[in-house]
This record gives structure tokens, C-alpha cells and sequence, in this order.
């Protein structure tokens, strides 16, 4: 099995270079690249043959990482995340330095901050949030070990993170839409 700063490294190289790869989150198991490269946010819209409308998750590691995303953000977000016991997804207004293509038609954007090591130091070294979607082609279901992941998402990816392979993965984040005018709506439990 291969050490974690080894993965961070190999995991890295590839999204530099426009590249997108397999990995374990807090949730599920992850496809992502680094959330401000139009063409391999394209490259992830291709392999999940899923619309561009339907927008993708960013990962950050810090409040630093979303004021850079975000300049205006609800005082309610930090409360939601400071009481959420479970992973939590915050879909805010006016996003800005990240590819056009994963900012929803409201001008939206869906993001989660995450503890989870490997997420976590990759976008340390990164200095980006990571885009990041179910492991699953669109509409199929959503795999919750690594052996359930299809052939096909294996060999569509640039590089699959060799951590946590035996890893049940837990449900997917809460998702929260919060609206600059203070409006909270539940997505999904």
C-alpha cells in the first residue's frame, strides 16, 4: 500500500498538468482536478456523461480557500458548518476564480470544506480547491466501496489514489443552498 505523501505527490503531477484523478473523500469516492482548469472540469463533464448545467462539488481546506471563492459569504454559512455533525455542502452566491464551467446557472457554486488528510494536504500543495463528483457515470447509482466503481470511471481517470481501497465510504453531504438575501433551503438530508 502506498503512504499518503506519496499519493499527495503522484496526485498532484497529474492535476498540474490538467489531469483528473480517482480519490477518497469524506463522503464517497471522488473524481477531481483542480476547480479553476476549464478543460479538465471539461474532461470530468465528459467521463460522468453528465450536463454542464448540472454543476459539481469543490473541495476546500480552509475559510482562507473559500474568501478567495467567495467575497461575500452569509453569516449563517459558518454557523451551518460550525453545528453540522456530518459532512456538509454549502452552495453560495457570485462564486469567483474558478472555471466558468462549474459555476451553475444561477451563478452558484456548490463547496464543501473538508478534514479528510489526503483532500486536505493535496489542496495545501495545490493552493486550489478540487473538484469533486461521484465516482459513477451520470444517473447510475453511487458506488460506496472502491470495487463498486465501474471499468469504465478506472480507465477514464488520469490517476487513481492507491489509499483506502477497503474503505465503505459514508452517504453523501448534506447540501445546503444559502442565497446572499438569507434564504436557507435544504437539497438534500
Amino acid at each position: 500500500m502506498s503512504n499518503i505523501n506519496t499519493e499527495i505527490h503522484n496526485a498532484y503531477e497529474i492535476i498540474k498538468e490538467g489531469g483528473i484523478i480517482l480519490y477518497p473523500t469524506d463522503t464517497v469516492w471522488g473524481i477531481g482536478c483542480d476547480a479553476s482548469n476549464e478543460k479538465a472540469v471539461a474532461k470530468i463533464y465528459a467521463l460522468k456523461n453528465r450536463e454542464e448545467s448540472k454543476s459539481m462539488i469543490c473541495l476546500m481546506n480552509s475559510e482562507k480557500m473559500v474568501y478567495n471563492v467567495f467575497k461575500d459569504i452569509p453569516e449563517v454559512a459558518w454557523e451551518i458548518l460550525d453545528l453540522s455533525e456530518k459532512p456538509t455542502t454549502l452552495i453560495l452566491d457570485k462564486p469567483r476564480n474558478v472555471a466558468k464551467n462549474l459555476i451553475a446557472e444561477d451563478n452558484s457554486l456548490a463547496i464543501r470544506i473538508v478534514k479528510e488528510p489526503f483532500c486536505f494536504k493535496l489542496m495545501e500543495k495545490m493552493k486550489r480547491p478540487l473538484v469533486s463528483t461521484s465516482a459513477n457515470i451520470s444517473g447510475m447509482y453511487t458506488p460506496k466501496t472502491f470495487k463498486e466503481i465501474s471499468t469504465e470511471i478506472l480507465k477514464g481517470v488520469d490517476y487513481v489514489v492507491n489509499l483506502h481501497h477497503e474503505k465503505v465510504c459514508k452517504n453523501p453531504s448534506t447540501i445546503i443552498k444559502l442565497g446572499l438575501d438569507a434564504q436557507v433551503k435544504v437539497i438534500r438530508k
